[in-house]
């Protein structure tokens, strides 16, 4: 599958070095979070790597639930055990957990088709900034600290109908958020569907800390900063 370029394997663990995990979330993704830059202080690898990892190891459940529960850092190594639980634990050697699934239902291993979902899932979840959180932190008032911008993907469910699917694509719903002090909840809805018919839904859960009130003028600064070297880097990427 397309992925083997953003991992290595090593003692029967994955290795995601900084470089691969960046150049997934801007070539792939199209994902600037500062957070997987390969020279932020607290970078971490995205959780959309993860997930398109566990989708080409264990293939798309009826019914799986994502939990992002430890920030990988560069180089670190990663065990998805061989199994077929329901439960699965991703974690380093010294047994920290990363990442739990939780999976039931028939399961698919048509690669196509999860290549297919896994790229268009990474791209909806590259266009969530700015384009759908910004819009949702305006309607509330608040903003995240823009000088040490603090988003973090902590969750995914997934729930398909049907597999036997060929060309999944994805569209996005209504996304709402929970404001409660400095902190805030993003739920952003999609479905996802065969032609005209829906075969399946989901929704991605972002933390955004560091609250504070929503100024318009500092927020487009760092929209257009953030879409510039966006665009930049895509440009550039073009022409090599």
């Amino acid at each position: 599958m397309f992925l083997k370029e953003f991992y290595e394997t090593q003692d029967n663990s994955i290795r995601i070095a900084a470089s691969q995990a960046s150049n997934f979330a801007k070539e792939i993704a199209h994902d600037f979070n500062p957070l997987h830059d390969v020279d932020a202080k607290r970078f971490c690898v995205p959780g959309d790597l993860l997930f398109s990892l566990v989708l080409e190891k264990y293939g798309l459940s009826e019914n799986m639930h994502f939990i992002f529960s430890g920030m990988v850092g560069d180089g670190v190594l990663l065990n998805f055990p061989d199994t077929d639980a329901e439960h699965i634990d991703v974690t380093d050697n010294q047994g920290k957990t990363y990442l739990q699934i939780q999976r039931s239902g028939k399961s698919c291993h048509d690669k196509a088709m999860i290549e297919t979902l896994i790229r268009d899932y990474v791209a909806f979840s590259g266009q969530n900034f700015p384009y759908v959180l910004v819009p949702l932190l305006e309607k509330e008032n608040v903003m995240f600290n823009i000088d040490r911008p603090l988003v973090i993907y902590e969750s995914m469910t997934l729930k398909m109908l049907k597999l036997d699917v060929t060309n999944p694509a994805l569209e996005t719903l209504e996304p709402t958020m929970e404001v409660n002090g400095k902190r805030a909840t993003a739920y952003l809805h999609f479905q996802i569907k065969c032609g005209s018919e829906i075969v399946g839904s989901g929704f991605k859960k972002l933390a955004v800390s560091g609250l504070r009130a929503y100024e318009p003028e500092p927020m487009q600064a760092f929209v257009d900063e953030y879409l510039a070297r966006k665009n930049g880097y895509l440009a550039e990427l073009l022409n090599r």
